[in-house]
């Protein structure tokens, strides 16, 4: 090893990292080894499931659009009225604006 370079690995691969950083991935390689099953479902489904599961995933994606369109008006009413009370009263209600 000349001057400047840095050892990146031990005898037989074993990386110099510190214990501390080490200790998560430990338990990470515990975690993919296992042989639990998985969360998605393998097998084949009958055609009238799919679809249902498409109709449901379909009417749950409009609500959530939907609520998502009704947040942001709602956001866009509070940024107006904190707006509307926070300006100089004279640039919105001049005087004589009541009159023709």
């Amino acid at each position: 090893m000349r001057v400047g370079e840095v050892k990146r690995e031990g005898r037989n691969g074993q990386s110099y990292r510190s214990p501390i950083l080490r200790r998560g991935a430990q338990r990470l390689l515990h975690a993919c080894d296992s042989e639990s099953p998985a969360m998605v479902e393998t097998r084949i489904k009958p055609y009238y499931e799919q679809q249902a599961e498409d109709a449901r995933r379909a009417e749950q994606t409009r609500r959530y659009r939907r609520n998502q369109a009704f947040g942001l008006l709602l956001v866009a009413a509070a940024i107006v009225v904190w707006w509307l009370f926070h300006t100089n009263p004279a640039w919105i209600f001049p005087p004589g604006w009541w009159r023709p």
